[in-house]
């Protein structure tokens, strides 16, 4: 990857995450808020693969442990988009994808993510939810991020395609 590229998906990672923990801050459905950085990951799965995704899943993650209002162990959100990226990559085919399965792949990835972000801190003891509670938040961070999949993902893949050189495939 050149250094370019890797400026390019990591301001998209910035900006996403400054996004989501001001302005979306205040627009929270049940204490929850659309995961900006998540989406980014899964467009740069579908568009570049698993290993550019994983990358740019832990710089995402890693951003997003850090950034204030963290209050859980840091390493979770890395974790879970590590995870993500790799899932994503994976099933990406050479075909150009279609709304549907693009909907359908953010779907997954968020229900993945925040299920591993949620199961690591029941594992990791941090305070905070009951299992009941952690299936609501799994289940409104899914709305979230399904209801943004058209305003978010369109643009993050294009930059990201613009990114690989013709008649390279990642």
């Amino acid at each position: 990857m050149s250094a370019a590229r890797g400026l390019v998906a990591l301001a998209a990672v910035v900006v996403a995450l400054v996004l989501q923990v001001t302005l979306f801050a205040h627009l929270s459905w049940a204490g929850v808020v659309p995961n900006l950085c998540l989406l980014v990951v899964v467009g740069a799965g579908l568009v570049r693969g698993a290993e550019f995704a994983m990358v740019l899943g832990l710089a995402a993650g890693v951003l997003l442990d850090l950034a204030p209002p963290a209050d859980h162990v840091a390493g979770r959100w890395a974790l879970a988009l590590v995870v993500v990226g790799y899932l994503v990559g994976r099933v990406r085919s050479d075909v150009r994808p279609t709304a549907t399965s693009v909907v359908a792949t953010v779907g997954v990835a968020s229900f993945v993510g925040t299920s591993v972000f949620a199961i690591t801190g029941m594992l990791l003891g941090d305070p905070g939810l009951g299992v009941g509670q952690l299936l609501e938040v799994v289940v409104v961070a899914l709305a979230w991020d399904v209801l943004l999949t058209p305003f978010v993902l369109p643009p993050v893949m294009l930059v990201f395609r613009r990114l690989e050189p013709h008649g390279v495939a990642a």
